[in-house]
Protein backbone atom coordinates (compact mmCIF):
# COMPACT_ATOMS: atom_id res chain seq x y z
CA UNK A 1 0.00 0.00 0.00
CA UNK A 2 1.26 3.60 -0.47
CA UNK A 3 1.92 5.36 2.78
CA UNK A 4 3.19 8.31 1.25
CA UNK A 5 7.30 9.83 -0.30
CA UNK A 6 9.33 9.42 2.37
CA UNK A 7 12.54 11.93 2.59
CA UNK A 8 15.07 9.16 1.17
CA UNK A 9 12.47 8.77 -1.78
CA UNK A 10 12.43 12.79 -2.59
CA UNK A 11 15.93 12.87 -2.67
CA UNK A 12 16.85 10.56 -5.34
CA UNK A 13 14.22 11.85 -7.35
CA UNK A 14 15.51 14.71 -6.61
CA UNK A 15 18.99 13.83 -8.00
CA UNK A 16 17.57 12.17 -10.73
CA UNK A 17 15.89 15.70 -11.75
CA UNK A 18 19.49 17.53 -11.41
CA UNK A 19 21.18 15.28 -13.33
CA UNK A 20 18.95 14.79 -16.00
CA UNK A 21 18.26 18.77 -16.62
CA UNK A 22 21.02 20.72 -15.12
CA UNK A 23 21.09 23.42 -12.62
CA UNK A 24 21.01 25.83 -14.61
CA UNK A 25 18.02 24.85 -16.76
CA UNK A 26 16.79 24.18 -13.70
CA UNK A 27 17.36 28.01 -12.55
CA UNK A 28 15.67 29.26 -15.85
CA UNK A 29 13.09 26.96 -15.72
CA UNK A 30 12.51 28.36 -12.04
CA UNK A 31 13.25 32.14 -13.17
CA UNK A 32 10.39 31.43 -15.79
CA UNK A 33 8.12 30.44 -13.02
CA UNK A 34 8.44 33.48 -11.04
CA UNK A 35 8.13 35.58 -13.66
CA UNK A 36 4.76 34.08 -14.40
CA UNK A 37 3.49 34.14 -11.36
CA UNK A 38 4.31 38.19 -10.93
CA UNK A 39 2.47 38.30 -14.02
CA UNK A 40 -0.20 36.80 -13.18
CA UNK A 41 -0.87 38.40 -9.97
CA UNK A 42 -0.02 41.80 -11.69
CA UNK A 43 -2.87 41.14 -14.15
CA UNK A 44 -5.62 39.90 -11.14
CA UNK A 45 -4.58 43.36 -9.31
CA UNK A 46 -4.68 45.43 -12.47
CA UNK A 47 -8.55 43.90 -13.06
CA UNK A 48 -9.63 44.31 -9.10
CA UNK A 49 -8.36 47.83 -9.82
CA UNK A 50 -10.87 48.59 -12.99
CA UNK A 51 -13.78 46.33 -11.22
CA UNK A 52 -13.00 49.22 -8.45
CA UNK A 53 -12.72 52.04 -10.69
CA UNK A 54 -16.52 50.60 -12.45
CA UNK A 55 -18.76 50.51 -9.54
CA UNK A 56 -17.07 53.55 -8.30
CA UNK A 57 -18.24 55.59 -11.17
CA UNK A 58 -21.71 53.44 -11.04
CA UNK A 59 -21.93 54.56 -7.56
CA UNK A 60 -21.27 58.62 -8.71
CA UNK A 61 -23.91 58.18 -11.52
CA UNK A 62 -26.42 56.62 -8.84
CA UNK A 63 -25.94 59.01 -6.25
CA UNK A 64 -25.92 62.07 -9.13
CA UNK A 65 -29.01 60.91 -10.18
CA UNK A 66 -31.13 61.07 -7.32
CA UNK A 67 -29.51 64.49 -5.93
CA UNK A 68 -31.07 65.50 -9.09
CA UNK A 69 -34.44 64.13 -8.74
CA UNK A 70 -34.58 65.64 -5.49
CA UNK A 71 -33.42 68.84 -6.57
CA UNK A 72 -36.34 68.86 -9.33
CA UNK A 73 -39.03 67.36 -6.24
CA UNK A 74 -38.37 70.20 -4.12
CA UNK A 75 -38.55 73.13 -6.98
CA UNK A 76 -41.92 71.47 -7.81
Amino acid sequence: MLSGISIWQLLILLAIVVLLFGTKKLRNIGGDLGGAVKGFKSAMKDGEEEQDQKRLAEEDEKTTANTTESKEKDQA
